[in-house]
């Protein structure tokens, strides 16, 4: 414990609560599962890059959103991995801890944003299929990406930046295995009522704000889809956003479950699990998502691998 308002330089992660056995399965659940995140979207960013099939808005904006998964998981993972392995708490310092929240929610902020361009983009390809090429041009593809990065990497300055002007006296040692802004405003020795009310009211902003788009579009999608009159034309329709659909209903599930609640400083455990599912169980997940019954993204990828055999061959 620290003494009365002086406040921490350096905070230690308590990370998983448990025996050593019990750490080193953990251990080698989530670093499968780390790697396997990071080897699915780099393949994804890969193929998405040398075949020219591949070169159209939809799988441009998920190239991104690959790169974007691979840079949130890193952001915390191995930090967590580290931890595992030793054998008391770990520590980290004021600006590595500020340095790694401000990532962690910059990243999420674009990605949620670059998700609701991509519900755009599936609501013009499914509406307006003759306008597609015309409204989805490289020019306004470039620009989405460019304005998803530095809204994310802009809008939260200031709440990491306010995060880091409270005191924290009570304690230094985190009941989490990152630096996770509630279980900081909860070592804070201010009164920090006025500043969970503000981060609560830009996080609805950026969620919402994100959500009413991409909400509007499915609106339409599905209309459009109901109007069409053969079932395999239907279910053609449906196939260019069903993968898009269930990752926004996972992604924005996790996000309003433990970003969107007025009280800030939830429960350690509520938090470990919540910060789990957005940064290991979801970017496992999301490749699958998006490439498992995707024909034209097998089929690239089997061309892919039959270029590197016979390269390998030769």
């Amino acid at each position: 414990m620290l003494k009365n308002y002086s406040s921490a330089v350096e905070f230690y992660l308590l990370g998983f609560h448990g025996s050593k056995e019990q750490h080193n399965i953990l251990f080698a659940t989530f670093f499968f599962l780390y790697s396997v995140t990071v080897m699915r979207n780099m393949l994804i960013i890969v193929i998405v890059c040398v075949d020219k099939r591949l070169q159209s808005p939809m799988y441009f904006f998920l190239g991104h959103l690959s790169v974007l998964e691979i840079l949130i998981t890193s952001v915390a993972v191995p930090l967590m991995l580290w931890g595992l392995l030793l054998p008391e708490m770990q520590a980290i310092s004021l600006p590595a801890c500020s340095a790694q929240l401000y990532l962690y929610l910059s990243l999420g902020t674009s990605e949620l944003v670059l998700i609701g361009a991509m519900a755009v983009d599936r609501y013009v390809a499914v509406c307006n299929p003759l306008r597609y090429n015309i409204v989805m041009n490289s020019h306004t593809c470039i620009w989405v990406v460019i304005v998803s990065w530095v809204f994310g990497f802009l809008f939260q300055i200031w709440p990491v930046y306010a995060t880091f002007q409270l005191t924290f006296c009570k304690s230094n040692v985190l009941d989490h295995f990152l630096c996770d802004r509630g279980q900081l405003l909860k070592l804070s020795c201010d009164d920090s009522l006025f500043t969970e009310f503000i981060l609560f009211l830009m996080a609805v902003f950026i969620i919402v704000g994100s959500l009413i788009p991409t909400i509007i579009s499915y609106t339409y999608i599905i209309s459009t889809i109901l109007k069409i009159p053969s079932a395999s034309g239907r279910r053609k329709a449906f196939s260019t956003c069903a993968s898009h659909f269930t990752f926004v209903v996972i992604g924005y599930g996790t996000c309003l479950f433990l970003y969107v609640k007025p009280k800030q400083t939830q429960a350690a455990e509520y938090n470990r699990v919540a910060s789990l599912m957005v940064l290991v169980v979801t970017p496992f997940l999301n490749p699958f998502i998006f490439t498992l019954r995707n024909d034209k993204f097998i089929e690239a990828f089997r061309d892919v691998m039959k270029r590197c055999y016979h390269l390998h061959k030769g």
